[in-house]
């Protein structure tokens, strides 16, 4: 077997450090300026080298491709240019889905959400108002051509646009600016993330719930009276929507209490939380919405007071019940 001469690391081209498995290579040695052949053993696939944390995610790692990319999102604490530089990757990656379920403005909308989001509560609060996202866009586009033919389907084919994100995420977007800013410091700091996934569970029950409810439910009641409605009416409810609502609250509250958001009595606290503010919200649309003396409260006005309720009843829940047992 012929000997490797010692050759300085700077010599060894990126190509050569990284050996394949195969039986012989050849080194140019600096003393001889020849051809050195040398035996490479089967054992061995890889030559021991610094590599850049771009060369770490290589095809053998592919399998464990989205714990990596976790990872390096969460790599480093969230800044203003990173948070927008993680959401102008993913809203690239992602614009046929967005597009699906959001008008051009209301991309631009939920952009600006994004950003905020990730900023405020990194990479786990980003993925919960995405998983808010998805399920609400699917609830959506559920039966919509028979939701259409009723009258009571979104608009645009279900495309949300700026006005629907805005008061979707307007109190999420309060918690997300309060937690940047430190207000209250870091003993509220965990306040205002447990109001942020209460906003959005209350607002996916909502959406789940009136959506489940317009293309399955048998009968709508509506709230003030009681009364036999048709589907869609402001205010109503049904069986079929109500429970899909607590089943898509449970959901996204699990999901954040996996991702480490909140902890098991927190989720707990954001499930009845957004139960109670959708109660409230279909009394306010019963009895108020659009009615003499009240076109100003439109859908996406009680959206915001919804949502907004929620986050302030878990916050109350969280302060007054739970730490005052402690």
């Amino acid at each position: 077997m012929a000997t490797l001469s010692l050759i300085p690391l700077a010599k060894i081209s990126p190509q050569s450090r990284r050996l394949s498995r195969c039986d012989v290579v050849r080194f140019s040695s600096p003393f001889t300026g020849t051809l050195n052949p040398i035996t490479v053993p089967k054992s061995v696939s890889r030559v021991p080298a610094m590599v850049s944390p771009l060369e770490a995610i290589s095809l053998s790692n592919l399998s464990g491709f989205p714990a990596n990319l976790l990872d390096l999102l969460r790599a480093s604490p969230a800044t203003w240019e990173s948070s927008i530089a993680s959401n102008l990757a993913i809203f690239t990656l992602g614009s046929p889905l967005l597009l699906s379920g959001l008008s051009a403005l209301g991309m631009g909308s939920a952009f600006l959400l994004g950003v905020l989001t990730w900023r405020a509560f990194e990479a786990p609060g980003f993925l919960l108002v995405a998983t808010y996202f998805v399920v609400g866009t699917a609830v959506t586009k559920l039966k919509i051509a028979q939701k259409e033919a009723l009258g009571v389907a979104e608009k645009r084919m279900g495309r949300r646009g700026p006005g629907s994100v805005i008061g979707s995420s307007a109190a999420g977007c309060a918690c997300a600016l309060l937690s940047i800013y430190s207000v209250g410091g870091s003993a509220f700091s965990e306040i205002w993330r447990l109001a942020f996934v209460a906003s959005f569970c209350t607002k996916l029950s909502d959406t789940v719930s009136s959506e489940i409810g317009k293309a399955y439910g048998k009968t709508a009641y509506l709230l003030t009276t009681f009364k036999v409605v048709p589907r869609g009416t402001e205010g109503a409810v049904s069986v079929e929507g109500t429970i899909a609502g607590i089943l898509s609250s449970v959901l996204l509250s699990t999901v954040s209490y996996f991702m480490g958001e909140v902890s098991a009595p927190q989720a707990a606290i954001c499930v009845l939380a957004s139960q109670i503010a959708n109660i409230g919200e279909s009394f306010i649309g019963a009895a108020f919405q659009e009615k003499d003396g009240f076109q100003w409260l439109n859908n996406d006005v009680v959206n915001v007071l919804n949502i907004s309720i929620g986050s302030i009843l878990a916050v109350l829940m969280q302060l007054l019940i739970f730490d005052g047992w402690r």
